[in-house]
């Protein structure tokens, strides 16, 4: 599955509040979904479960206040909504940096020869 577009959104979820406090959680999911209609421009949208995990952690009455997901568009014609994930993109970063100490180490090590 080849993505043509990928982007990362921080959605604000704060209007959920404003509804009763039986209906937040399902409010809080169709508000994902319209800001992907929104922002994608495409009518189908597909939440991933571990979102919709994440929205109904704390019960229907309490979902939280904002959600970071990446929405990703496919070749097959709609959006992919799920949780980012730091993680998965930091992951470069620390290797890179664990050998510029190393080199500063290293040349310490030398100097004191």
């Amino acid at each position: 599955m080849s993505q043509e577009l990928e982007r990362v959104y921080t959605i604000n979820l704060g209007k959920v509040k404003l509804s009763q406090s039986q209906h937040r959680a399902v409010r809080a999911i169709n508000m994902i979904k319209e800001f992907a209609q929104h922002h994608m421009k495409v009518e189908t949208i597909k939440i991933e479960e571990e979102l919709a995990h994440e929205v109904w952690a704390k019960g229907v009455r309490s979902p939280p206040r904002k959600v970071r997901v990446r929405m990703s568009k496919t070749d097959e014609g709609y959006v992919l909504v799920s949780r980012y994930d730091e993680d998965a993109e930091s992951k470069v970063t620390p290797e890179k940096e664990t050998k510029k100490v190393s080199d500063k180490v290293e040349l310490i090590l030398f100097k004191k020869l």
